[in-house]
Protein backbone atom coordinates (compact mmCIF):
# COMPACT_ATOMS: atom_id res chain seq x y z
CA UNK A 1 0.00 0.00 0.00
CA UNK A 2 1.20 3.27 -1.13
CA UNK A 3 1.73 5.28 1.93
CA UNK A 4 -0.68 8.66 2.23
CA UNK A 5 0.78 12.01 3.38
CA UNK A 6 -2.65 13.05 4.69
CA UNK A 7 -2.59 9.55 7.00
CA UNK A 8 -0.82 12.34 9.69
CA UNK A 9 -3.35 14.90 9.78
CA UNK A 10 -6.23 12.69 9.83
CA UNK A 11 -4.72 11.04 13.34
CA UNK A 12 -4.15 14.28 14.49
CA UNK A 13 -7.93 15.49 13.72
CA UNK A 14 -9.02 12.04 15.39
CA UNK A 15 -7.01 13.59 18.64
CA UNK A 16 -9.63 16.74 18.71
CA UNK A 17 -12.83 16.05 17.00
CA UNK A 18 -15.17 12.46 17.48
CA UNK A 19 -16.16 13.01 14.36
CA UNK A 20 -13.80 13.09 11.58
CA UNK A 21 -15.00 13.73 7.52
CA UNK A 22 -12.62 12.21 5.21
CA UNK A 23 -13.43 14.21 1.53
CA UNK A 24 -12.21 13.84 -2.24
CA UNK A 25 -13.15 12.85 -5.40
CA UNK A 26 -14.39 9.09 -6.22
CA UNK A 27 -11.57 6.60 -6.08
CA UNK A 28 -9.08 8.45 -4.47
CA UNK A 29 -7.77 6.13 -2.23
CA UNK A 30 -10.32 7.28 0.69
CA UNK A 31 -12.24 4.28 1.88
CA UNK A 32 -8.66 2.18 1.71
CA UNK A 33 -7.15 4.30 3.96
CA UNK A 34 -9.39 4.70 6.76
CA UNK A 35 -10.07 0.72 6.84
CA UNK A 36 -6.32 0.68 6.79
CA UNK A 37 -6.04 3.54 10.31
CA UNK A 38 -8.68 2.24 11.73
CA UNK A 39 -9.61 -1.94 11.61
CA UNK A 40 -10.92 -1.70 15.24
CA UNK A 41 -14.11 0.21 14.39
CA UNK A 42 -16.94 -1.31 12.26
CA UNK A 43 -16.99 -0.49 8.54
CA UNK A 44 -20.28 0.38 6.70
CA UNK A 45 -21.21 1.48 3.17
CA UNK A 46 -24.24 3.79 2.66
CA UNK A 47 -24.17 2.76 -1.10
CA UNK A 48 -25.21 -0.87 0.24
CA UNK A 49 -29.01 -0.75 -0.14
CA UNK A 50 -29.78 -2.84 2.62
CA UNK A 51 -27.76 -0.74 5.33
CA UNK A 52 -29.20 2.63 3.85
CA UNK A 53 -32.39 0.85 4.30
CA UNK A 54 -31.81 0.24 7.71
CA UNK A 55 -29.37 3.37 8.59
CA UNK A 56 -32.88 5.45 7.01
CA UNK A 57 -35.33 3.11 9.16
CA UNK A 58 -33.98 2.90 12.72
CA UNK A 59 -30.97 5.80 12.62
CA UNK A 60 -30.83 5.70 16.23
CA UNK A 61 -30.42 2.19 16.44
CA UNK A 62 -27.97 1.65 14.13
CA UNK A 63 -25.64 4.48 15.21
CA UNK A 64 -25.96 2.85 18.91
CA UNK A 65 -25.13 -0.91 17.63
CA UNK A 66 -21.64 0.72 17.33
CA UNK A 67 -20.13 0.54 20.89
CA UNK A 68 -16.87 2.51 19.89
CA UNK A 69 -18.01 4.26 17.10
CA UNK A 70 -17.99 3.15 13.28
CA UNK A 71 -16.56 3.86 9.49
CA UNK A 72 -19.65 5.50 7.79
CA UNK A 73 -18.98 5.05 4.32
CA UNK A 74 -20.67 7.69 1.49
CA UNK A 75 -22.39 8.92 4.29
CA UNK A 76 -23.71 12.12 2.22
CA UNK A 77 -26.32 9.28 1.01
CA UNK A 78 -27.97 8.87 4.18
CA UNK A 79 -28.65 12.49 5.17
CA UNK A 80 -31.03 11.73 8.44
CA UNK A 81 -28.12 10.18 9.97
CA UNK A 82 -25.85 13.65 11.06
CA UNK A 83 -29.09 14.79 13.07
CA UNK A 84 -28.67 11.75 15.28
CA UNK A 85 -24.49 11.50 15.15
CA UNK A 86 -24.69 14.73 16.96
CA UNK A 87 -26.58 13.15 19.75
CA UNK A 88 -24.75 9.80 19.87
CA UNK A 89 -20.99 11.40 20.22
CA UNK A 90 -22.12 14.08 22.80
CA UNK A 91 -24.20 11.89 24.60
CA UNK A 92 -21.15 9.14 24.70
CA UNK A 93 -17.62 11.11 24.61
CA UNK A 94 -15.77 7.43 23.84
CA UNK A 95 -17.37 6.78 20.01
CA UNK A 96 -15.42 8.22 17.82
CA UNK A 97 -16.88 8.07 13.98
CA UNK A 98 -14.96 8.29 10.23
CA UNK A 99 -17.14 9.53 7.99
CA UNK A 100 -16.40 10.16 4.33
CA UNK A 101 -17.74 10.90 1.28
CA UNK A 102 -17.08 12.10 -2.83
CA UNK A 103 -19.41 14.88 -2.93
CA UNK A 104 -18.32 17.46 -0.98
CA UNK A 105 -21.59 19.36 -1.62
CA UNK A 106 -23.95 17.43 0.06
CA UNK A 107 -21.11 16.38 3.11
CA UNK A 108 -20.46 19.79 3.69
CA UNK A 109 -24.04 20.84 3.92
CA UNK A 110 -25.19 18.30 6.16
CA UNK A 111 -22.34 18.63 8.04
CA UNK A 112 -22.64 22.31 8.59
CA UNK A 113 -26.43 21.51 9.10
CA UNK A 114 -26.04 19.26 12.25
CA UNK A 115 -22.31 18.40 12.95
CA UNK A 116 -20.79 21.78 12.60
CA UNK A 117 -18.19 22.73 15.63
CA UNK A 118 -18.31 18.52 15.72
CA UNK A 119 -16.49 17.89 13.01
CA UNK A 120 -12.57 17.70 11.91
CA UNK A 121 -12.09 17.58 7.72
CA UNK A 122 -9.50 15.86 5.89
CA UNK A 123 -9.50 15.93 1.83
CA UNK A 124 -7.65 13.25 0.10
CA UNK A 125 -7.15 13.62 -3.12
CA UNK A 126 -5.61 11.51 -5.88
CA UNK A 127 -1.91 10.59 -5.46
CA UNK A 128 0.87 13.50 -5.45
CA UNK A 129 3.69 12.82 -7.26
CA UNK A 130 5.69 12.99 -4.11
CA UNK A 131 3.75 9.97 -2.41
CA UNK A 132 4.83 8.28 -6.06
CA UNK A 133 8.16 9.30 -5.56
CA UNK A 134 8.58 7.82 -2.14
CA UNK A 135 6.78 4.78 -3.23
CA UNK A 136 9.25 4.03 -6.57
CA UNK A 137 5.95 5.04 -8.75
CA UNK A 138 6.62 7.37 -10.64
CA UNK A 139 6.92 7.37 -14.25
CA UNK A 140 10.07 7.46 -16.41
CA UNK A 141 8.75 11.20 -18.39
CA UNK A 142 6.49 13.49 -17.07
CA UNK A 143 4.22 12.92 -20.45
CA UNK A 144 4.00 9.54 -19.24
CA UNK A 145 2.94 10.60 -16.25
CA UNK A 146 0.40 13.35 -17.02
CA UNK A 147 -1.23 10.75 -19.03
CA UNK A 148 -1.41 8.01 -16.85
CA UNK A 149 -2.67 10.22 -13.98
CA UNK A 150 -2.57 9.97 -10.34
CA UNK A 151 -5.71 8.08 -8.95
CA UNK A 152 -4.67 4.85 -6.65
CA UNK A 153 -6.90 2.36 -8.69
CA UNK A 154 -3.87 2.81 -11.71
CA UNK A 155 -1.36 1.90 -10.34
CA UNK A 156 -2.56 -0.64 -6.82
CA UNK A 157 -4.70 -2.90 -10.08
CA UNK A 158 -2.60 -2.00 -12.98
CA UNK A 159 -6.21 -0.52 -14.45
CA UNK A 160 -4.62 0.97 -18.47
CA UNK A 161 -5.85 4.67 -18.07
CA UNK A 162 -7.82 4.65 -20.67
CA UNK A 163 -10.03 1.69 -19.09
CA UNK A 164 -9.89 3.34 -16.18
CA UNK A 165 -10.85 6.69 -17.02
CA UNK A 166 -13.53 5.21 -19.74
CA UNK A 167 -15.44 3.76 -16.65
CA UNK A 168 -14.48 6.68 -14.42
CA UNK A 169 -16.80 9.27 -16.44
CA UNK A 170 -19.21 6.26 -17.20
CA UNK A 171 -19.67 5.99 -12.98
CA UNK A 172 -19.31 10.27 -12.69
CA UNK A 173 -21.97 10.77 -15.45
CA UNK A 174 -24.22 8.01 -14.87
CA UNK A 175 -24.14 7.65 -10.91
CA UNK A 176 -23.32 10.76 -9.01
CA UNK A 177 -24.80 13.20 -11.15
CA UNK A 178 -28.23 11.67 -10.51
CA UNK A 179 -27.49 11.56 -7.05
CA UNK A 180 -26.57 15.49 -6.72
CA UNK A 181 -27.83 16.98 -9.53
CA UNK A 182 -31.42 16.63 -11.97
CA UNK A 183 -29.63 17.11 -15.14
CA UNK A 184 -31.81 15.68 -17.96
CA UNK A 185 -29.63 15.25 -20.85
CA UNK A 186 -26.43 13.70 -19.48
CA UNK A 187 -24.83 13.58 -23.02
CA UNK A 188 -24.66 17.28 -23.38
CA UNK A 189 -22.79 17.36 -19.71
CA UNK A 190 -20.40 15.38 -21.03
CA UNK A 191 -19.83 17.47 -24.28
CA UNK A 192 -19.90 20.06 -21.32
CA UNK A 193 -17.14 18.74 -20.02
CA UNK A 194 -15.21 17.96 -22.63
CA UNK A 195 -15.32 21.90 -23.64
CA UNK A 196 -14.15 22.11 -19.76
CA UNK A 197 -11.05 19.95 -20.63
CA UNK A 198 -10.18 21.64 -23.31
CA UNK A 199 -10.32 25.23 -21.41
CA UNK A 200 -7.89 24.04 -18.75
CA UNK A 201 -5.29 26.14 -17.92
CA UNK A 202 -7.41 29.32 -19.53
CA UNK A 203 -9.48 31.63 -17.94
CA UNK A 204 -13.01 31.15 -17.76
CA UNK A 205 -15.40 32.94 -19.71
CA UNK A 206 -19.13 32.00 -18.98
CA UNK A 207 -20.55 33.36 -22.12
CA UNK A 208 -18.32 32.13 -24.77
CA UNK A 209 -18.45 28.64 -22.90
CA UNK A 210 -22.12 28.47 -22.83
CA UNK A 211 -22.53 29.45 -26.59
CA UNK A 212 -20.17 26.60 -27.56
CA UNK A 213 -22.16 24.51 -25.50
CA UNK A 214 -25.27 25.87 -26.36
CA UNK A 215 -26.84 26.45 -22.73
CA UNK A 216 -27.28 29.24 -20.88
CA UNK A 217 -24.90 31.46 -18.93
CA UNK A 218 -26.60 30.41 -15.42
CA UNK A 219 -26.37 26.41 -16.69
CA UNK A 220 -22.86 26.96 -17.50
CA UNK A 221 -22.23 28.25 -13.57
CA UNK A 222 -24.57 25.35 -12.16
CA UNK A 223 -22.70 22.91 -13.95
CA UNK A 224 -19.26 23.99 -13.12
CA UNK A 225 -20.42 24.45 -8.94
CA UNK A 226 -21.23 20.35 -9.85
CA UNK A 227 -17.90 19.43 -11.55
CA UNK A 228 -16.31 21.74 -8.71
CA UNK A 229 -18.42 20.24 -5.64
CA UNK A 230 -17.48 16.86 -7.17
CA UNK A 231 -13.39 17.53 -7.02
CA UNK A 232 -13.49 16.93 -11.10
CA UNK A 233 -12.05 20.70 -11.14
CA UNK A 234 -11.03 23.67 -9.30
CA UNK A 235 -10.40 27.28 -10.05
CA UNK A 236 -7.34 29.43 -9.93
CA UNK A 237 -8.27 32.82 -8.62
CA UNK A 238 -5.69 36.11 -9.86
CA UNK A 239 -3.75 37.53 -7.43
CA UNK A 240 -4.73 40.78 -6.30
CA UNK A 241 -3.08 43.13 -2.98
CA UNK A 242 -6.71 42.99 -1.65
CA UNK A 243 -8.84 39.76 -1.66
CA UNK A 244 -12.06 41.35 -2.95
CA UNK A 245 -10.36 42.47 -6.10
CA UNK A 246 -9.81 39.19 -6.59
CA UNK A 247 -13.88 37.94 -6.61
CA UNK A 248 -14.73 40.51 -9.62
CA UNK A 249 -11.49 38.91 -11.68
CA UNK A 250 -11.58 35.67 -13.90
CA UNK A 251 -10.25 32.60 -12.53
CA UNK A 252 -8.45 29.87 -14.18
CA UNK A 253 -10.13 26.31 -14.69
CA UNK A 254 -7.79 23.62 -13.84
CA UNK A 255 -8.55 19.86 -13.36
CA UNK A 256 -7.82 17.71 -9.95
CA UNK A 257 -5.97 15.37 -12.49
CA UNK A 258 -4.39 15.10 -15.56
CA UNK A 259 -4.89 11.52 -16.47
CA UNK A 260 -8.61 12.53 -16.69
CA UNK A 261 -7.48 15.57 -18.28
CA UNK A 262 -6.05 13.42 -20.77
CA UNK A 263 -8.52 11.60 -21.84
CA UNK A 264 -11.58 14.18 -22.00
CA UNK A 265 -8.88 15.30 -24.55
CA UNK A 266 -9.15 12.23 -26.38
CA UNK A 267 -5.76 11.01 -26.14
CA UNK A 268 -5.38 7.36 -26.10
CA UNK A 269 -1.49 6.96 -25.67
CA UNK A 270 1.00 9.45 -23.72
CA UNK A 271 3.02 10.08 -26.82
CA UNK A 272 0.07 12.21 -28.21
CA UNK A 273 1.02 14.55 -25.26
CA UNK A 274 4.43 15.17 -26.33
CA UNK A 275 3.17 17.11 -29.70
CA UNK A 276 0.10 18.50 -27.97
CA UNK A 277 -0.63 22.07 -29.05
CA UNK A 278 -1.90 22.52 -25.23
CA UNK A 279 0.86 20.71 -23.64
CA UNK A 280 2.37 23.50 -21.35
CA UNK A 281 -1.17 23.99 -19.93
CA UNK A 282 -1.96 20.57 -19.13
CA UNK A 283 1.63 20.51 -17.49
CA UNK A 284 0.81 23.69 -15.72
CA UNK A 285 -2.32 22.22 -14.71
CA UNK A 286 -0.38 19.43 -13.08
CA UNK A 287 2.31 21.58 -11.34
CA UNK A 288 -0.63 24.09 -9.73
CA UNK A 289 -2.16 20.71 -8.82
CA UNK A 290 0.52 19.53 -7.02
CA UNK A 291 0.67 22.69 -4.94
CA UNK A 292 -3.21 22.23 -4.32
CA UNK A 293 -2.67 18.48 -3.14
CA UNK A 294 -0.16 19.76 -0.89
CA UNK A 295 -2.12 22.67 0.68
CA UNK A 296 -5.44 20.73 1.10
CA UNK A 297 -3.55 16.96 2.57
CA UNK A 298 -1.61 18.89 4.68
CA UNK A 299 -3.96 22.05 5.84
CA UNK A 300 -1.55 24.24 4.83
CA UNK A 301 -1.81 28.03 5.11
CA UNK A 302 -1.00 29.47 2.23
CA UNK A 303 -2.90 31.25 -0.96
CA UNK A 304 -2.48 30.19 -4.22
CA UNK A 305 -3.35 32.67 -7.24
CA UNK A 306 -2.25 33.51 -10.89
CA UNK A 307 -0.94 37.10 -12.12
CA UNK A 308 -1.98 38.86 -15.44
CA UNK A 309 -1.24 42.45 -16.05
CA UNK A 310 -3.30 44.35 -18.77
CA UNK A 311 -0.10 43.86 -21.01
CA UNK A 312 -0.51 40.25 -21.10
CA UNK A 313 2.62 39.92 -18.72
CA UNK A 314 1.87 36.97 -16.28
CA UNK A 315 2.97 34.53 -13.50
CA UNK A 316 1.85 31.47 -13.90
CA UNK A 317 1.52 30.48 -9.81
CA UNK A 318 1.65 32.88 -7.10
CA UNK A 319 2.25 31.70 -3.57
CA UNK A 320 1.45 33.55 -0.63
CA UNK A 321 2.47 33.32 2.80
CA UNK A 322 2.32 35.79 5.63
CA UNK A 323 4.46 38.58 4.06
CA UNK A 324 5.98 36.02 1.91
CA UNK A 325 5.48 36.13 -1.83
CA UNK A 326 6.61 33.08 -3.96
CA UNK A 327 6.24 33.56 -8.03
CA UNK A 328 6.59 30.68 -10.14
CA UNK A 329 6.97 30.39 -13.90
CA UNK A 330 5.86 26.84 -15.64
CA UNK A 331 7.60 25.64 -18.51
CA UNK A 332 7.06 22.12 -20.47
CA UNK A 333 10.54 22.76 -21.94
CA UNK A 334 13.36 20.71 -20.84
CA UNK A 335 16.04 22.60 -21.91
CA UNK A 336 17.19 26.13 -19.54
CA UNK A 337 16.48 29.00 -22.24
CA UNK A 338 17.31 32.51 -19.72
CA UNK A 339 13.72 33.62 -21.73
CA UNK A 340 12.02 31.42 -19.15
CA UNK A 341 12.69 33.93 -16.54
CA UNK A 342 11.96 36.71 -17.98
CA UNK A 343 8.28 37.67 -16.34
CA UNK A 344 9.60 36.66 -13.00
CA UNK A 345 12.51 39.59 -13.03
CA UNK A 346 9.74 41.87 -14.82
CA UNK A 347 7.78 41.06 -11.66
CA UNK A 348 10.39 41.68 -8.90
CA UNK A 349 11.71 44.63 -10.32
CA UNK A 350 7.63 45.95 -11.09
CA UNK A 351 6.10 44.69 -7.88
CA UNK A 352 6.87 45.56 -4.05
CA UNK A 353 6.96 41.74 -3.30
CA UNK A 354 9.48 39.98 -0.61
CA UNK A 355 10.08 37.26 -3.30
CA UNK A 356 13.21 35.13 -2.64
CA UNK A 357 14.27 34.15 -6.09
CA UNK A 358 12.48 33.66 -9.21
CA UNK A 359 11.19 29.56 -9.23
CA UNK A 360 10.81 28.20 -12.37
CA UNK A 361 9.58 24.44 -12.82
CA UNK A 362 10.49 22.85 -16.25
CA UNK A 363 10.31 19.45 -18.13
CA UNK A 364 13.57 18.78 -17.67
CA UNK A 365 14.94 16.11 -14.80
CA UNK A 366 17.41 18.01 -13.69
CA UNK A 367 17.61 20.79 -11.27
CA UNK A 368 19.81 23.56 -10.88
CA UNK A 369 20.41 27.03 -9.89
CA UNK A 370 21.30 29.36 -13.09
CA UNK A 371 22.47 33.43 -12.87
CA UNK A 372 18.75 33.87 -14.08
CA UNK A 373 17.16 31.98 -10.76
CA UNK A 374 15.95 28.27 -9.61
CA UNK A 375 15.34 25.75 -12.24
CA UNK A 376 13.36 23.01 -10.00
CA UNK A 377 12.80 19.91 -12.08
CA UNK A 378 9.03 18.09 -12.84
CA UNK A 379 10.01 15.44 -10.97
CA UNK A 380 10.82 17.31 -7.28
CA UNK A 381 9.20 21.16 -6.90
CA UNK A 382 6.85 21.67 -4.46
CA UNK A 383 9.27 20.52 -1.14
CA UNK A 384 12.32 22.43 -2.12
CA UNK A 385 9.73 25.70 -2.30
CA UNK A 386 8.17 24.81 1.26
CA UNK A 387 11.72 24.55 2.56
CA UNK A 388 12.45 27.70 1.45
CA UNK A 389 9.39 29.53 2.84
CA UNK A 390 10.43 27.29 6.05
CA UNK A 391 13.93 29.30 5.99
CA UNK A 392 12.90 32.65 5.07
CA UNK A 393 10.64 32.58 8.15
CA UNK A 394 13.09 31.35 10.49
CA UNK A 395 15.85 34.04 9.03
CA UNK A 396 13.34 36.68 9.56
CA UNK A 397 12.48 35.87 13.08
Amino acid sequence: MIKREAKDDIRLLTKYYKVVSVTGPRQSGKTTLIKSMFRGLPYFTLEDPDVRMFAEQDPRSFLQAMPNGGILDEIQRTPTLFSYLQGIVDADKKKKFIISGSQNFLLAQNISQSLAGRVGVQYLLPFSLQELVEANKPSATYEEQLFKGFYPGLYTKKVPPTTFYANYTATYIERDLRLIANIGDLNLFLKFLKLCAGRAGQLINYSILASDAGVSVNTVKNWLSILEASFILYFLPPYAKKLNNRLIKSSKLFFYDTGLLCYLLGMTNFKQLITYYQKGSIFENFVVTEFVKDKLHHHRNYELSFFQDSNGKEIDLILEQGELTMAIEVKSGTTLTHAYFSNLHAWMKDKDQQTTKPYVIYGGDVPFTSKYGMLLSWNNFVKPILKDIRQLQVEKK
